[in-house]
Formats: C-alpha cells, structure tokens, sequence
C-alpha cells in the first residue's frame, strides 16, 4: 500500500484511510451503522476490494460511478474504494425522482451503479435507458437479479496498489441541489478533502482522535461528507451512521447508545430536538463537546436553549457543495448568533 509514490503522485485514500493504519490506528473503530462495523484495518482492506471489483467491471481511471446507497458502512467502502482505483464516485441524494436519477445518472456518465436495497425500486425502471450503464451493484440482501455487493467483494483480495493519482485530479463528483432546474455536477479534486480537514475540521472544529462523530447531514450532503467521512478519518476518529430518517427520536436514541462528543445538525433538528414533549428531560448523553450548524441561519433562542441544556456550543457555519464544506463559521469562545 503505498502513499505518497513518486513525485507529484497523491490518492486521497492514501492520506485518509492508510495514514491511520500506518499510525497505528488499524484497530481503532472507523465506522458503525448500529448493525456493522469496520475497524480503519478492516475498511482498508475493503475498499482494496472494492477496487478490484471495479477492475473487473470494467472501469477505468476517472471514469464515473453512481452510488444511490443509505449510510451504512457499504458507503465509505465504495467511496474510498473508488478513489484507491482512480475511479470517481458520484454520491447522489437518496431522495430523488426516477426521472431525477435518470438525468443524472446520464449526466455523469456513470458506468456502474451502486444501490441500497431499498432504493432499488426508484431507478429499476430507468436503468435500461441508460447506454453507459454496464453494471449495477446492490448493498443488501437481495440484488434483484444484479450484483450484489457483499458477494462480489468476498471474492476479491484485500491488497491493491492504489492509483497514482495527483492533487489536481478529479476524486469525485457532488450534485448541487439544483434550487434551478436539474442537479448541476460539481467537479472534487483529490486535494479538497484534506483541504476541508484542515481548514475547518482542526482549525474551527479542533477535531481529536478521541472524538465520536454523529451527524444528521447524510454522506450524499457536502455538509455530511465532511461531517462523518472526511474528518473524523482525517484524525482517526470514530463516526457513528444512520441510516434513517433524521428525527428527533432516532437523533436522541443514537446519541445515548453510543455518546458521541461531536453532533452535526442543522437549525431545524436542533429546534425540534428541543421542543419534542416526549424529550424534554433528556440530556442525551454527558460527552458532548461541540455542535455544529449549517443550512440555514441558527436562532440564537436555540443556540442558547442547546447550551443551557447540552453544556455544548453549537457552531453555526455556511457552506456549498461547490466549495464542499463550511467556509464561514462561528468558532469555539467566539459565538454571535445570527
């Protein structure tokens, strides 16, 4: 597995998921979705077969493929998977139309398709429509006929010698949200994740080892991607997936089941975490530190509810998609709502 191989040469795998191994961290918990989990060992070795896999699809360097997939622990696989094969994942909104996916899937050229099982039914009616499409690939129980996930990475090995990318190439791509007309593809090099994390992550959020990652954003979201991908690996942290809805039941129930010392949300969970009369007296565990906002302006009644109640900050940020996380931010000790 090599890093940095050669002059000018840079995966952003290598700096995000091997570097954690090579410190040691191979063992430390990387992610969980309440049902799996994957050790920074146990991922890396992953998303080695996930570039093999594509190898044998067919794809090549910096060819497209579509992911349609819930955050579960099969995301950062594929994700990292593709980027170690010099391939680019293009993570899409888990909520969109047939007709939506259709346009963006042709859009993006994609030539594989990852899909949760329980996306399928949206896109199984478009996927003959689509020339560019060779495969597609489903994370769950039943592929429909397709690839299923599971089996075919069980066939693949867990070492692969990670393409030798450079900083300025394409790693991936994210659709806007498109507030006019269709989605809009914006372009990721492989040196805007580390970017983020550097920036924001260390210097805003000052985002440790020891930090236990939960966000409401989904990993499709710029927002979300940095929140539970890009930053805490780019520490060695753990991060916590959902899989479901974002409510605040299911927010309160993560929380207490695993403590985690970092929550990414936006104004409107925060308000309604707040104001759920069946939560009223929870506290949802003693570990956090810091909160993070972005979206939409926080109101500073809910900043200052948070805090009174949570004992933690909320840090209310603005970012985009096309510069793929918060740009301007409030910052620990230097808080001005709204």
């Amino acid at each position: 597995m090599h890093g940095m191989t050669g002059a000018g040469s840079y995966n952003a795998v290598s700096w995000l998921l091997d570097r954690n191994v090579t410190e040691g961290r191979g063992d430390k918990l990387a992610f969980t979705d309440t049902v799996s989990e994957l050790s920074y060992s146990a991922l890396q070795a992953q998303t080695c077969r996930a570039a093999h896999l594509l190898r044998r699809l067919g794809v090549r360097r910096e060819e497209r493929v579509a992911m349609i997939m819930l955050d579960t622990i099969d995301f950062p696989v594929v994700f990292l998977g593709a980027i170690r094969a010099g391939v680019v994942p293009v993570p899409l909104n888990t909520l969109l139309t047939a007709e939506q996916y259709a346009y963006v899937l042709a859009d993006c050229r994609a030539r594989v398709l990852f899909v949760s099982e329980a996306l399928y039914a949206v896109v199984k009616d478009i996927l003959a429509g689509l020339p560019d499409l060779a495969h597609v690939v489903v994370s769950g129980s039943d592929a429909h006929g397709h690839l299923k996930l599971a089996n075919e990475l069980a066939r693949e090995t867990d070492s692969f010698e990670t393409a030798r990318t450079h900083a300025e190439e394409p790693a991936f791509w994210l659709y806007s949200s498109g507030s006019t007309g269709m989605p809009k593809g914006v372009r990721h090099l492989h040196a805007n994740l580390a970017a983020t994390a550097e920036t924001y992550a260390k210097q805003v959020l000052g985002i440790r080892e020891d930090d236990v990652v939960l966000s409401a954003a989904k990993l499709f979201f710029a927002y979300g991607l940095g929140n539970s991908l890009t930053f805490p690996m780019s520490v060695g942290a753990t991060t916590v997936l959902n899989t479901e809805r974002p409510t605040p039941a299911v927010i309160y129930r993560l929380m207490q089941r695993y403590n985690p010392t970092i929550f990414c949300g936006v104004p409107t969970l925060f308000a309604a975490m707040l104001n759920d009369p069946t939560l009223k007296s929870e506290t949802a565990g003693t570990r956090l530190r810091i909160c993070t906002s972005a979206g939409e302006a926080l109101p500073e009644s809910v900043g200052l509810t948070w805090k009174a109640r949570f004992g933690a900050d909320i840090l209310d940020g603005v970012g985009s998609t096309e510069l793929l996380h918060i740009f301007l931010s409030n910052a620990p000790n230097d808080i001005q709502y709204g």
